[in-house]
């Protein structure tokens, strides 16, 4: 190869990977926008005109709009430099390059598209309901991308480096309550707690409802004496993977596998027809699960 063929096949090696770069970020980007839309009609149009502070920096931002007329999405991005500084440690340099983006996208919208919505100014409780389930879908987004609207959120993320226990909706509970309940002072009604914690759990409800239904499935253990067949079957008309397990019966002491697949809700009425048309003795344990990482499922870097 000369230098001329060289140069060229490393200036297409660049341009592809200037394109893959490119391409990511505009999946971001979109993830971004259409999170932060749901966010920005959730807080500004239901919650800020309902007389009740959610929780997070955005309870702050929506606070102080109640009292000087602030605009929202301003002050939660100034309110968020110092946590983006604080959870630099724990959550490093790329993921939180990630929520900047997120923080400038979901200002802009908080500030410049949401006050194009009419405000909505029925029920407050209505307004924590619809409110809680529209920007927790938004919050759902942000995060599933790998990313979040800074504030608690970096924290809420921080927080699970420390304690991956725990979901995301019970540390948002955690962080959130103190500014909910510093709404009673500001509006001078204890309603105003109530309304709060109304919003924040919908919110929570929503999240961990979206994120769940992202990871979970179903486990099938499928005991038969015609294993091999019934695997096989599945692996050619579901696409998932089996593991076979021998097994003995107690009673019978007969050899019999156990057949380990786990497959999503869509794919479940496919692999129980599979094993009802090749062995209608198999007796057939449906489990549901939350998350399967390894080759194939999730990676175990979240």
């Amino acid at each position: 190869m000369n230098n001329f063929d060289g140069k060229k096949q490393g200036q297409e090696t660049k341009s592809r990977f200037t394109r893959e770069r490119f391409r990511k970020w505009g999946g971001y980007l979109s993830f971004d926008v259409l999170g932060s839309i749901a966010y920005a009609i959730g807080v500004y149009t239901f919650a800020s005109n309902a007389n009740f502070a959610p929780g997070g920096i955005v309870g702050i931002g929506v606070i102080l709009n109640y009292l000087f007329k602030l605009p929202i999405g301003m002050i939660v991005l100034l309110f968020n430099i110092p946590v983006v500084l604080i959870a630099l440690r724990y959550l490093g340099k790329r993921y939180l390059l990630r929520t900047l983006q997120t923080l400038l996208v979901n200002a802009l919208f908080l500030d410049l598209l949401a006050p194009l919505f009419p405000r909505y100014s029925g029920s407050p409780m209505l307004a924590a309901l619809f409110g809680g389930g529209i920007s927790g879908l938004g919050l759902a987004i942000i995060y599933s991308a790998g990313s979040c609207t800074g504030g608690s959120d970096l924290l809420i993320m921080s927080m699970r480096k420390v304690r991956p226990h725990l979901s995301v909706g019970q540390i948002t509970l955690l962080i959130d309550g103190s500014l909910i309940l510093l709404g009673a002072f500001i509006y001078s009604n204890v309603d105003a707690v109530l309304y709060g914690i109304l919003f924040t759990l919908t919110s929570i409800f929503v999240i961990d409802r979206y994120m769940g239904g992202l990871t979970s499935g179903k486990m099938t253990l499928i005991v038969s004496r015609k294993g091999e067949k019934i695997a096989t079957k599945i692996l050619e008309e579901s696409g998932r993977g089996v593991t076979r397990l021998r097994g003995e019966g107690m009673y019978s002491g007969n050899q019999m596998d156990i057949l380990m697949c786990a497959c999503s809700r869509p794919q479940l009425p496919r692999v129980r027809q599979v094993v009802a048309d090749n062995d209608a003795d198999a007796m057939m344990i449906v489990l549901d699960f939350n998350e399967v990482r390894g080759r194939g499922f999730l990676p175990y870097s979240d």
